[in-house]
């Protein structure tokens, strides 16, 4: 098992954090494991991605050029990089923010209303959440106990208390997207 993954959005929609997530998901499940974060100097409103490898094997290199997945939080995301998942990979797109639709044909798309189920769980900024939720659902890639062991890492202790809603908005993802797939 190889999955290369890239997160896109804008600072502040908790990109950087959802890579972290799943890399600490993928170390507590004895994976391989790389991230690297990227992000521009505007910090929160301004881009970030951030690139996740999780394998069973080795990792020869932890950049991702060639995501079997992206997950876009926001249209500038998807213009700039959905050319580069693999035929056959998977794209996740936030539809509360992105009014475009993927263009290839040879990927698989799921068009997840992530910002507008987070508002309904009460928290606007556990979209990110419900994105990862779909990508464990669709992928296996790790457990969502394993992401929820992992947000006390993430999260500064003074926002442990978010760790429920955080769970909510995994599950709530994970759920649309098994709800899709039928």
């Amino acid at each position: 098992m190889l999955q290369e993954i890239l997160i896109a959005g804008f600072g502040g929609q908790g990109v950087l954090s959802t890579g972290q997530l799943l890399a600490y998901a993928g170390m507590i499940e004895n994976k391989q494991v790389a991230w690297i974060p990227s992000y521009g100097p505007e910090m929160r409103g301004g881009t970030a991605n951030c690139g996740v490898t999780i394998s069973n094997e080795p990792i020869s290199s932890p950049l991702v050029t060639e995501p079997t997945t992206l997950i876009v939080m926001n249209r500038p995301s998807l213009d700039k990089f959905e050319k580069a998942v693999v035929p056959g990979g998977l794209i996740l797109v936030n539809s509360s923010l992105v009014d475009q639709k993927v263009k290839r044909d040879d990927v698989q798309v799921m068009e997840i209303p992530a910002n507008q189920i987070a508002e309904e769980l009460g928290n606007a900024k556990v979209a990110n959440n419900v994105i990862l939720g779909a990508l464990i659902e669709l992928t296996g890639i790790v457990s969502i106990e394993s992401v929820v062991e992992s947000l006390k890492k993430v999260l500064p202790a003074r926002r442990h208390n978010m760790i429920p809603v955080n769970r909510q908005a995994l599950e709530k993802g994970a759920q649309l997207a098994r709800e899709m797939k039928k």
